[in-house]
C-alpha cells in the first residue's frame, strides 16, 4: 500500500505537445522548488475556478517517467483530453509556457505493489487511461529483470493517430523481450509498413482479445484503466476466467465538462 502525504503545490507550464488531434501532453515543473513524490499509477488534481468564480478541480494520472529508485524530480507530466466547451479545456488551452496552476496530490492506489508475487501483469487501457502505464515502465523493467515477470499491454484506440505514447511503448517492447505491446484499433488499422504495422496489432476492442492471452488465476494480476464500459466488460471477463477481485485493479476515466 502506498501512503504518501498529500501536498498542495504550484505548477508552471514548461511544454506542450499534441499526442492526438484532441489530446495534449503537458509538462509542468513544480515551481516552489520541492520534488514531486509519487508512486507510478497515482494522479494529481488541478484546481481552478469556473467563470462565475466557483472552485472546482480535475484529476489527471501522472505520465511522468522516473528511473526506478531515482531521487524524485520536479517535473509533472499529464495527458489532457480537450473537450469542446469544457472548463478544464479552456484552462489548459489558454495556458502559455511560464503560466502557473494550482495542484494537489498524489492520490490513488492504482500502483504496482512491492509485495506482488505474480508471474504476469495484464495491463489493459483505452484512451488516456494508458497514461499511468507510461509512468510504470521503469518499475516494470526492473521487475522483469528481478523477478522474470512478463507484461502484456492491451491498448485500445480508434485509429493509429490516437495511439497515445505508442512509439514509446513499442520501443520499450523492442528493448524488453518480456513486454508485449498489443494495440487494438476499433476503426482504422495502421498503414502497411508503418511503425505500428506489426504482428501484435489487432482489429477490434480490447475486451475481444482477453481470451487470446489466457488469463491465469494462479499467475496473473490485471490492471484496467480508461472508459468505464471497457473497464466493466474486462472486469467481468477476467472474473469469469477465474481471477479474484483482488487480482483485478481498476480505475475508470469519466469525461467531464
Amino acid at each position: 500500500m502506498f501512503v504518501l502525504a498529500i501536498q498542495h503545490f504550484p505548477l508552471t507550464l514548461r511544454g506542450r505537445r499534441m499526442l492526438a488531434p484532441s489530446i495534449a501532453h503537458l509538462t509542468f515543473e513544480r515551481s516552489d522548488g520541492q520534488p514531486v513524490v509519487f508512486a507510478p499509477g497515482q494522479f494529481i488534481q488541478v484546481h481552478f475556478s469556473y467563470a462565475d468564480g466557483t472552485a472546482t478541480k480535475r484529476s489527471y494520472s501522472l505520465a511522468t517517467i522516473a528511473d526506478a529508485g531515482a531521487t524524485p524530480g520536479a517535473l509533472v507530466e499529464i495527458a489532457v483530453s480537450y473537450v469542446p466547451g469544457g472548463a478544464a479545456t479552456a484552462l489548459f488551452e489558454g495556458l502559455a509556457p511560464g503560466d502557473t496552476v494550482d495542484a494537489s496530490g498524489p492520490f490513488g492506489r492504482f500502483c504496482l505493489m512491492p509485495n506482488d508475487s505474480n508471474r504476469r501483469y495484464l495491463l489493459i487501457a483505452t484512451g488516456t487511461g494508458v497514461t499511468p502505464y507510461r509512468s510504470m515502465l521503469p518499475l516494470l523493467g526492473q521487475q522483469m529483470a528481478l523477478r522474470g515477470i512478463e507484461v502484456v499491454l492491451l491498448f485500445g484506440a480508434r485509429n493509429p493517430d490516437e495511439l497515445l505514447y505508442g512509439d514509446e511503448f513499442r520501443a520499450f517492447a523492442n528493448a524488453h523481450p518480456g513486454f508485449r505491446f498489443v494495440p487494438c484499433f476499433s476503426r482504422e488499422l495502421p498503414a502497411p509498413g508503418s511503425l505500428h504495422d506489426h504482428a501484435d496489432v489487432r482489429h477490434g476492442y480490447v475486451q475481444q482479445f482477453i481470451d487470446e492471452f489466457a488469463p491465469d488465476p494462479i499467475g496473473d494480476t490485471a490492471y484496467l484503466c480508461g472508459n468505464p464500459n471497457m473497464v466493466d466488460a474486462c472486469f467481468e471477463a477476467l472474473k469469469t476466467r477465474g481471477l479474484a477481485v483482488a487480482q483485478i485493479r481498476r480505475e475508470k476515466y469519466v469525461s467531464s465538462k
